[in-house]
C-alpha cells in the first residue's frame, strides 16, 4: 500500500466519523418554517398582541412583535397549550399529539414549561422577563425582534409535517395564540 492510498483511506475514514459525530451530536434533526401566527384576546386595551412572519433570507423566517400587557395576570391567569400534526396541512388532517401541556396555574407554567423551553428560545431576541421574575406576570411591553426558536427543550427528532399549537391564557383576560409551522428535517 504506498502513501497516497493510505492518505486517501485516512481521509475517508475521517470525512466518516466526522459525519457520524455530526449527524449524532445530539442535536435537533429539523428545521421549521413559520406558516402563521394569529392571536385573539378578549379585551385588547388589557393585553395587546402584534406579530408577523418575517423572512429573514432565503431559507430562514423569524417572528417579530409585541406584547402589551396593562392587566394583572396573577393567580387567576390559567394556561394550556394544544399541540397538533397534520402530514398535508389540511384543517380536517391534523390530530393531536402527546406532548401538549396540561392546563395550570400561570406560576406553575412559569416555573416549568415557561423556564425550560419558551424562555430559552426567546431570551436571544426579546426582552421577555427571566423565569423568576415571570410570575406574576410584569405589566409592560415584552419585544420580539427576528426571533427563531432554538430547539432547546423541544425533542430532538419530530416527523415531517406541519404543527400547529394553540396557546390558552384564561383569567381576566382570554387570550388565544394559534401558531402553524412547517417542519423538514436537517439534512445536516
Amino acid at each position: 500500500m504506498n502513501m497516497s492510498t493510505r492518505l486517501r483511506d485516512v481521509l475517508a475514514a475521517t470525512f466518516v466519523v466526522l459525519c457520524l459525530w455530526h449527524c449524532c451530536a445530539g442535536k435537533r434533526n429539523w428545521d421549521y418554517e413559520p406558516i402563521s401566527v394569529h392571536f385573539v384576546t378578549s379585551d385588547a386595551s388589557k393585553i395587546d398582541v402584534i406579530t408577523e412572519v418575517v423572512r429573514v433570507n432565503r431559507y430562514e423566517y423569524a417572528i417579530s412583535g409585541n406584547l402589551t400587557v396593562t392587566e394583572d395576570m396573577d393567580e387567576t391567569a390559567m394556561v394550556e397549550a394544544l399541540c397538533y400534526r397534520s402530514k398535508s396541512g389540511a384543517e380536517d388532517d391534523y390530530s393531536i399529539l402527546p406532548f401538549s401541556i396540561p392546563n395550570q396555574p400561570l406560576e406553575d407554567f412559569a416555573k416549568s414549561y415557561y423556564k425550560d423551553i419558551i424562555y430559552k428560545s426567546l431570551k436571544h431576541c426579546s426582552n421577555a422577563p427571566p423565569p423568576e421574575q415571570a410570575y406574576p406576570w410584569p405589566k409592560g411591553v415584552v419585544t420580539f425582534d427576528m426571533c427563531s426558536a432554538t430547539g432547546e427543550g423541544l425533542p430532538e427528532y419530530l416527523p415531517e409535517g406541519y404543527y400547529k399549537i394553540i396557546f390558552n391564557v384564561r383569567g381576566r383576560v382570554e387570550i388565544v395564540y394559534t401558531g402553524i409551522v412547517k417542519l423538514t428535517t436537517k439534512l445536516f
